[in-house]
């Protein structure tokens, strides 16, 4: 039935309906061999609950993922999650949702702990314009005072040779 149905371009779509403890899938060699693509729709028990997983055993000569998917059937149909991997394989159910919300944690502290340093060098860089101005604002009191020094001494010098000069005069005359 499979090769005439090829025969004549006719897609067709067989279900096969097993039972398995271990979900280890056990076919018969020659009918998945005149399959093109081969999907494996699972329900797997892990940390006490039932979830569906679906995956591509085999699809010949098209690209596709070889990820095992979470998908959920509701009301709205049947939702084919992206696939979560964990450190020790893939997540699906409350497993995964527990290993998303850690990792929600660890962003929102990792962010937490960048904004803090990041508050943190602006307050110190805040702090060092401070010393800065303050710095520049001494030595241009500094400046300003050197200033008046060398004003007044060079007013000094200059009624100092007056002074000497009408000395020497007086006593000339």
């Amino acid at each position: 039935m499979v090769d005439f149905l090829k025969s004549r371009g006719i897609t067709a779509v067989f279900t096969h309906l097993t039972h398995s403890q271990t979900g280890n899938v056990e076919t018969d060699v020659g009918l998945s061999s005149l399959m093109d693509a081969w999907v494996l729709m699972l329900n797997r028990e892990i940390n006490g609950e039932f979830n569906r997983e679906l995956y591509l055993l085999k699809a010949r000569g098209m690209a596709h993922s070889n990820q095992v998917r979470e998908f959920i059937m509701s009301k709205d149909g049947i939702t084919l999650l992206p696939p979560h991997l964990g450190e020790n394989g893939a997540l699906t159910g409350s497993a995964r949702r527990s290993e998303e919300a850690r990792m929600r944690r660890e962003e929102a502290e990792r962010l937490g702990q960048v904004e803090r340093l990041r508050l943190q060098i602006e307050t110190r860089r805040r702090k060092a314009q401070a010393q800065i101005e303050a710095l520049t604002a001494e030595l241009e009191a500094d400046a300003a005072e050197l200033q008046t020094v060398l004003g007044r001494e060079a007013a000094y010098q200059k009624q100092a040779d007056t002074d000497r000069a009408e000395m020497e005069a007086s006593r000339r005359a």
